[in-house]
Order: C-alpha cells, then sequence, then structure tokens
C-alpha cells in the first residue's frame, strides 16, 4: 500500500468533490472525461471498406487498423463490425485476428467489443483454468455502477451458459467470496448526498470491527464497504481517523491477510479517488523488469470513454510522470501506438 500511501495520510481532510456537471441548454449533464468521443461525420460503410482493403492488402495495413479503431467510440465500433460482416461476408473479429499478432490483436479484438461483454470476459478468463486472477475480480465488481454489473451478469449468463455467482462460489471461497458476492448483489447505495450520522456510526461500527476488539468482524466491513457509495464512505474513512490511531487501510493492513484484505482495501481505495486506484494498476503493470499487457489494455480500453482523462491526471500527480511517456518507453510498433491513441492528446 506505500504507493497509494499519498492518498490516505491526509485522510482526514474534508475534500470537495469536482462538480462533475455542466449545464447544457439548461439543464446540468455529466462531464465527459474520456478520451475517446464519436468521430465527427461517422460513416461505418466507408470505415468497413477502409478496413478490409487494410486487412486485405498484402502485408496488412497496421496503421490504418489502428486508426480507425482507436478514432471511433465503441457504439461506431459496433455499427462497424455489422456493416463489415455485410460485406466482406466475415466477422470483423475473425479478421482481424488473421491479420493481426500478439499484444496488437489482443487489444483490437477488446476495442470490437461492448464494455459489458468485455468485463463478462474478463471475468470469465479471470476464473477459468488453474488458479483465479483475484485483482482482475475485484477491480471489476468493485469499480462498476450496479445497473453495469446487473448487465455483466446478462451477458455472461448469454456467453458463458452459467451464472456469474455460481462460478464465484466455485472458484473463490472464505471471506473473499462473501465479499464478491456482496458486490454482485448491486445493492450499492449510488446516491451523491452524504449522511454524516451514518458515517459516524459506520466508522465506529468499522472501528469496533476491527481495532477495538480481539481477530476481526469481517462481516462488518464487508457490509459497510460494499453498499455504501463512494461519497459516503470517504466520509465514513475520515469520521474513522477521528477514533483511531491509524488510517483504515493501515487498519485492514494489521487486521486481515491474503485475498480479503487486498479486496477491502481496493474497495476503499475506489471509493477515495477511483481514477488514482487506475493510475496505480497503470504504474505496477509497467514498474520493474517486464510490462503487464493485460492489464494495460484492460485498464485503457474500459475506460477509454469513462474517466481515462481524469485517470492521466492522477498518474502524473502520483509519479511526476505522464502515462503517454511511461508507455512510449514501455511498449513498441502499432501495439503502443494503439496505447497512446486510447490515451488521446499528449
Amino acid at each position: 500500500m506505500s504507493i497509494f500511501a499519498k492518498f490516505f495520510k491526509n485522510i482526514i481532510h474534508d475534500r470537495d468533490p469536482d462538480d462533475d456537471t455542466v449545464t447544457v441548454k439548461g439543464k446540468p449533464k455529466p462531464k465527459y472525461y474520456g478520451t475517446v468521443a464519436p468521430y465527427p461525420n461517422f460513416n461505418a460503410s466507408s470505415d468497413a471498406s477502409v478496413l478490409q482493403s487494410a486487412i486485405e492488402n498484402k502485408g496488412v495495413d497496421e496503421d490504418v487498423i489502428v486508426a480507425v479503431l482507436v478514432n471511433r467510440s465503441n457504439e461506431q465500433r459496433q455499427k462497424i463490425k455489422v456493416v463489415y460482416e455485410q460485406s466482406a461476408k466475415e466477422k470483423l473479429e475473425k479478421a482481424l485476428k488473421s491479420a493481426l499478432r500478439s499484444d496488437l490483436e489482443d487489444v483490437s479484438l477488446a476495442l470490437l467489443m461492448m464494455p459489458a461483454h468485455f468485463d463478462a470476459y474478463l471475468l470469465r478468463k479471470a476464473t477459468k483454468g488453474l488458479g483465479t486472477d483475484e485483482d482482475v475480480l475485484v477491480e471489476i465488481l468493485a469499480t462498476r455502477s450496479n445497473q453495469e454489473i446487473l448487465e455483466i451478469k446478462k451477458v455472461f449468463k448469454e456467453e458463458y451458459e452459467t451464472e456469474l455467482e455460481d462460478v464465484i462460489k466455485d472458484e473463490t471461497s472464505g471471506d473473499f467470496a462473501t465479499a464478491l458476492l456482496a458486490m454482485l448483489k448491486t445493492n450499492k447505495d449510488e446516491d451523491t448526498e452524504v449522511d454524516m450520522d451514518k458515517a459516524r456510526r459506520d466508522a465506529e461500527t468499522l472501528f469496533e470491527a476491527g481495532e477495538n476488539t480481539k481477530g476481526i468482524n469481517v462481516s462488518a466491513f464487508i457490509d459497510i464497504l460494499t453498499t455504501r457509495s463512494g461519497p459516503q464512505l470517504s466520509k465514513t474513512f475520515q469520521q474513522y481517523a477521528c477514533l483511531s490511531d491509524v488510517t483504515l487501510p493501515k487498519a485492514l493492513d494489521m487486521e486481515l491477510r491474503g485475498d480479503i484484505e487486498h479486496c477491502l482495501t481496493d474497495i476503499v481505495k475506489c471509493a477515495w479517488n477511483k481514477p488514482a486506484f487506475f493510475a496505480e494498476k497503470l504504474h505496477l503493470a509497467m514498474k520493474g523488469h517486464g510490462t503487464c499487457e493485460e492489464t494495460l489494455i484492460r485498464v485503457l480500453v474500459s475506460r477509454s470513454e469513462v474517466d481515462l482523462k481524469k485517470i492521466l491526471e492522477e498518474y502524473r500527480a502520483m509519479y511526476d510522470d505522464s502515462l503517454q511517456d511511461h508507455i512510449l518507453r514501455d511498449t513498441d510498433g502499432h501495439y503502443r501506438n494503439v496505447l497512446l491513441g486510447l490515451c488521446g492528446a499528449h
């Protein structure tokens, strides 16, 4: 947790959230923090034709493929897929699998999936075969809205003919399984209003369940951390600091071990600053020897139309380096161009 420590050391200080709305025609609308926006003057037929020529060209024109995929919104890519199949009599995904290789193939196919399908695919991959990728399970379930999780469960059942909850029960166990299943219930309060009395009560409950008792009442932590909104939890963390000599993440580190510690700590991080949570993920993916391409693809693709602009800002603030410069140093070729394209103007 040392990398994230700067975001928690002053947790008792109040934090005014950014005004995330703009006024359009007299009505408030959410600000857009994605880096990929719908392409103006979009023409699905033209794009499908351009892609077909690039794929069927001798040597394959990766530059053209990259230029089209990273400069179209996900909704536009879905329309291109339909027209491409009608014209080429072949699915675009199959054509790209034949034309591309390695990381470029992986990121291109990820861009062609609708968000819920991509998340369902990631969850299936994280639970299939030997071992389970616990970090991916927590990342997705802790950062998606109730509606997004409902859609993921629906797609998962359609694609893999089994309930996501059943897979979680089979592949995980103990308190960790309980926490994941709690998030799958979609009981999280998504109201942005904060109840200060509840924040104080919850802080007292967490203190009594952790530091102020022998052992730890994990169920109390799971219940509060998986059902309260981000703004509500932020106030709870501040109230907790008034009761304890340590911050809540430090308390979790002291009291818990293994998957459940990492799970609950990640939930705390997401509630306090979700873009910073993803910035840390991206930094760790490129830190030291080797690069975790799967993490880069997963985060950049899934957040490119959500909050990647905020993630880029947090990355620079946390590491005194731009994400784009780090990508330039750690990746290469057309794959690097896709990642940089998803990050937007630099």
